[in-house]
């Protein structure tokens, strides 16, 4: 696929990277010519100086065969007027644009044909603040990606000594929960001076302590596949009250004001080190909101707010350092529970296996939204894990027997890439494409089997280890009007 991405900055540099890795056709324009000469020596992609809104830039760049345009710079008025030019001057298909402020997306026209054009608008902070969301309702997950509508999850957590998970082998597992609709796909095991291993799992793989694995679930059974890696049985659930953010930016003021909505739930704290930012947070958040001025570093404040009472302690300021630094701060003075914003992926990566509970990139939280539109033939949902290595992927099954290699086959009969998982099956959703829908079903979660069939409108979640594979589960679910 050809792609233009308009901007180079923290978002534009993380969706390259992982486009360019799937052998796409790369041009990135941005006005600062040594950031572009960075990402050229960097990734397999071609650089163009200039203003994105201009055409002669667009048309330098090959906007008249580009496939799709995703516009990422820092201004919002730039990223849509570029959708609009690429629409009307190169009738670029797909046009994607980051958007910052709410009042676009509250009006369709504004955004539509005959506004600026704009096939979907991406807000990295919106994106960012929803999946913090989860980790706050799910606490014992280290990362929570839904399918299907939220009627599925996939879901990562850390294995603790004495969850009733640890130990057994994944067969004996199955045996003792039937009928429980999960499927465990991967375990990332920690192994001394080297990076954490990936572990295929079958019947006979158990778990281990420490090992960081990777469940397939309907929503419903979430909170039980959590509760049986991270804990005994007879021990109970500590649910989020207290919350301390670091760092009042935008993602934190929309963090703070979502959690605000419901009165009373949760305790929150956040410390900003800027006076009038603190000013204009105090006058933006319900009262019960307290915010405090200053460094997110200094230990005397954070012992004085009461630091070892806090459940979840989230470092949200655009500084990696200053996010490192305060959390590691901030569990080691008694935090149940810390969150690092870091932009940068190799601090992420050095940041893996310490005592930072998570480690979350903002361009990862919302880079499946742009996924989706990059996939070939009918994908849902892409989730990237692992930092970008590994992913989970949505896709439908279309046609019929005669028309497709997967609809009105069996599992075992799939020509699936190694290492590949089928983890699970959402059936009875109703189908987009179908203009006169039937009667509605109630969907329901299958945990497919070697003798379990594909279904028409089936939605099938997969697990890839390694996202090289994309192409080819793209492929075999592809409708081909000779394929018998």
């Amino acid at each position: 696929m050809k792609i233009i991405i308009l901007g180079a900055g923290r978002v534009g540099q993380s969706v390259a990277d992982s486009l360019v890795s799937e052998r796409n056709d790369i041009t990135v324009i941005d006005t600062d010519a040594a950031r572009l000469r960075d990402l050229e020596s960097r990734f397999d992609l071609r650089g163009v100086v200039g203003n994105g809104i201009e055409p002669a830039v667009l048309a330098e760049a090959g906007a008249e065969d580009t496939d799709l345009l995703i516009a990422c710079a820092a201004q919002d008025e730039t990223n849509l007027v570029c959708c609009k030019v690429a629409q009307l001057v190169f009738n670029i298909p797909k046009r994607i644009a980051r958007v910052r402020s709410n009042g676009f997306t509250l009006d369709e026209r504004l955004t539509g044909p005959e506004g600026f054009g704009v096939d979907r608008i991406i807000c990295p902070e919106e994106s960012l603040t929803r999946y913090i969301g989860k980790l706050i309702e799910y606490p014992e997950a280290m990362q929570v990606r839904e399918f299907a509508g939220g009627r599925a999850c996939l879901v990562s957590g850390r294995a603790r000594p004495g969850a009733p998970m640890v130990g057994p082998t994944i067969g004996e597992l199955r045996e003792r929960a039937p009928e429980m609709a999960m499927r465990m796909v991967a375990i990332y095991r920690r192994f001394a001076d080297e990076p954490d291993r990936f572990i295929a799992c079958d019947g006979a793989t158990r778990i281990e302590p420490g090992d960081e694995v990777f469940v397939l679930a309907a929503h419903e059974h979430i909170s039980q596949v959590l509760a049986a890696l991270h804990r005994p049985t007879s021990q109970q659930a500590q649910p989020v009250r207290r919350i301390m953010i670091a760092g009042g930016g935008g993602v934190g003021l929309r963090l703070a004001r979502q959690l605000a909505q419901t009165p009373g739930r949760f305790h929150i704290k956040i410390i900003e080190d800027h006076a009038e930012r603190c000013v204009a947070l105090a006058s933006a958040l319900p009262s019960d909101v307290l915010v405090l001025q200053g460094d997110t570093t200094d230990e005397d404040l954070l012992g004085d707010e009461g630091i070892e009472e806090v459940d979840l302690f989230l470092a949200l300021t655009d500084d990696d350092e200053d996010n490192i630094m305060s959390c590691l701060l901030a569990k080691r003075m008694g935090a149940s529970r810390v969150l690092a914003l870091i932009n940068r992926r190799s601090y992420a990566d050095l940041m893996h296996g310490t005592q930072i509970d998570i480690a979350l990139s903002p361009a990862q939280a919302m880079l499946g939204e742009l996924l989706a539109y990059v996939r070939q033939g009918d994908v849902q949902a892409v989730h990237s894990l692992r930092r970008g290595v590994a992913e989970a992927l949505e896709i439908v099954a279309r046609g019929d027997r005669k028309s497709s290699r997967v609809v009105g086959r069996k599992v075992s009969e799939l020509q699936l890439p190694r290492d590949v998982h089928i983890g699970l099956i959402v059936r009875g959703l109703p189908d987009a494409s179908d203009p006169v829908p039937g009667h509605p079903r109630e969907p329901e979660v299958i945990i497919p089997r070697s003798a379990t069939v594909i279904e028409s409108n089936d939605h099938v979640v997969f697990f890839l280890p390694n996202k090289r594979r994309v192409r080819d589960v793209e492929k075999l679910f592809r409708v081909s009007a000779t394929f018998f």
